[in-house]
């Protein structure tokens, strides 16, 4: 099997990496085009870290229908409806897998989310 790696990075990792049918995007946390930090609350974030995870895929060839897991770390539990709220509006129907636990993040930051998706070639 061969493997692919998309997009670029400031740290030793790839965004996404495709091998065979998978994709798997690496975990994407708020920050914007700009490159700075999303301030705001739980939703603005998990819309960020998503919108990131989208742009990952696509390099790859894939979209989000295409997902089907995702692993989810919460810095704070009681983020989980705002989180779940935001996480909704990018997967409307028949959405994947998901692990979510809570977490100490590395960064002064909300969440972090990567995902998995089966994405046949041609």
């Amino acid at each position: 099997m061969s493997k692919q790696t998309f997009g670029t990075s400031h740290v030793p990792i790839s965004p996404a990496v495709r091998a065979g049918d998978f994709v798997y995007v690496s975990g994407q946390v708020p920050v914007g085009p700009d490159g700075k930090l999303v301030t705001g609350g739980i939703e603005e974030q998990t819309a960020q870290v998503l919108e990131n995870i989208k742009a990952a895929l696509a390099l790859a060839g894939a979209t989000m229908d295409q997902v089907v897991k995702t692993t989810a770390w919460l810095e704070d539990a009681r983020d989980f409806g705002g989180f779940n709220k935001a996480y909704a509006t990018f997967f409307p129907k028949e959405p994947p897998a998901r692990t979510t636990v809570e977490s100490r993040m590395m960064i002064d930051i909300k969440v972090e989310i990567e995902a998995v998706a089966y994405s046949p070639r041609g």
